[in-house]
This record gives structure tokens, C-alpha cells and sequence, in this order.
């Protein structure tokens, strides 16, 4: 992976190509339009393995874990690392670092006391992480009735449909039709971040930045 990286860096466009995901047979599935660096870090390579029951084919039931629901708010610290599937919070002047930002969004909430709520999501789910249709409820949750100054959404833009946000691809059944993305949609991505933050649409921003490390001050 590539060093730390500052949101404030240059916008860079998502290189996409079309991944065909197949059974151990060697019978193709279906396609998953997704970022050439897709699956690079650890995480992901263990997380794709494990999610064949999205495809269409003949495979029974679900495999994935159970979705997470946001649970117990926990203490603000100083600085915090945010990994894929992870919520957490930092006081005024303290630093988020989200790590392996390749297929990934990050959802960043500046408070106007000057404190960050930072959420991590992932394209597929992290095993005992939040799920990408849970975790801006966990956003939600943590930022309780706080006053909300802006709202930034980090990352690979272009691997994301809207809907990924409402409806994880792990949700769909066997059989059903997976959203892909045809181009990348930032707007989409901050109108459905601000409806389910409860936030103007104002406050969101979006940009494309799939590149490693991100650090936010």
C-alpha cells in the first residue's frame, strides 16, 4: 500500500475494470465492476473469498456473518486508527487515520465543537465489522444530537453505487440482480450519506481518492 496520504491531496480518477467472480469448478458467476486495486490489502482478499453466496448459481443460502448493529458508544480519544467496518470518534484537534483506502469509502463527520466522527466502509463486509447498509446508522448513533459542520466522503467513488449504503451487496439473494456501477456518481453517494445522517445535502462533499492512506486533521 502506498504512504499516508492527506485528504487534501489531488483528486485521482478510479481505474475500474470488470472482475468475474467463479465457483471452485471454474463456472463464471457474475460480474462486479470494482477498482483494479480492489482486493489488494489482506482484509479484502479474505473478505471477497468468502461472500460467493451474492453470485447468481446454485450455491445454498447465505455464507456471510451476520450483520452488525451499532452498540455501545465509546469514549473520544486523542487519535484513532479507523480500519474497514469500523466507527470511532476523536476530540477537538485529534487525528483519524484510515488505513488501505483502495476499494473503500470513508465517511468523515467534523463537529462544530471540533471533534470527528469517522466511519471506514467496505465494499464487502469484514467479518464482526459493520456492514455497508449499518454503518452510517453507527455514524448516525455516535453523532447523536451534535451539532454537525460538514460531512466528507473519501475514496474509490467509482466502485460505488448509492444504493451500497442501503442495501449491502451481501443482502441480495441468490438469483437477484447486484447494482454496478456504470460511472462513478458522487452525487448519488452524497445524497444518500446526507438522508441517512439526517444532515443537508449542503454539508456533504465527495471525492474521489483511492489511494492508500488517508489522514484527516
Amino acid at each position: 500500500m502506498k504512504g499516508s496520504r492527506t485528504i487534501e491531496a489531488k483528486t485521482y480518477v478510479a481505474p475500474i475494470r470488470r472482475i468475474w467472480w467463479m465457483r471452485a469448478n471454474g463456472t463464471v458467476l457474475f460480474p462486479v465492476t470494482a477498482l483494479l486495486a480492489l482486493c489488494l490489502g489482506a482484509n479484502c482478499v479474505v473478505v471477497a473469498q468468502a461472500q460467493p453466496a451474492v453470485a447468481s448459481g446454485s450455491l445454498q443460502g447465505p455464507v456471510t456473518p451476520p450483520a452488525r448493529t451499532p452498540g455501545p458508544v465509546t469514549p473520544a480519544t486523542a487519535n484513532i486508527r479507523i480500519t474497514e467496518g469500523q466507527v470511532g470518534e476523536v476530540e477537538p484537534g485529534g487525528t483519524i487515520t484510515y488505513p488501505s483506502v483502495t476499494s473503500c469509502l470513508t465517511v468523515t463527520v467534523r463537529l462544530r465543537d471540533g471533534g470527528k466522527v469517522g466511519a471506514h466502509a467496505s465494499l464487502f463486509q469484514v467479518p464482526g465489522e459493520y456492514r455497508s447498509d449499518r454503518i452510517l446508522a453507527a455514524v448516525k448513533q455516535r453523532t447523536g444530537a451534535r451539532a454537525v459542520s460538514a460531512v466528507e466522503v473519501r475514496g474509490a467513488v467509482g466502485a460505488w453505487d448509492p444504493s451500497y449504503f442501503t442495501k449491502a451487496i451481501e443482502s441480495y439473494r441468490e438469483g437477484e440482480q447486484v447494482p454496478v456501477p456504470a460511472e462513478p456518481d458522487p452525487d448519488g453517494l452524497a445524497r444518500v450519506v446526507a438522508d441517512e445522517l439526517g444532515e443537508p445535502r449542503g454539508k456533504v462533499t465527495v471525492e474521489d481518492l483511492p489511494d492508500g492512506d488517508q489522514t484527516v486533521n
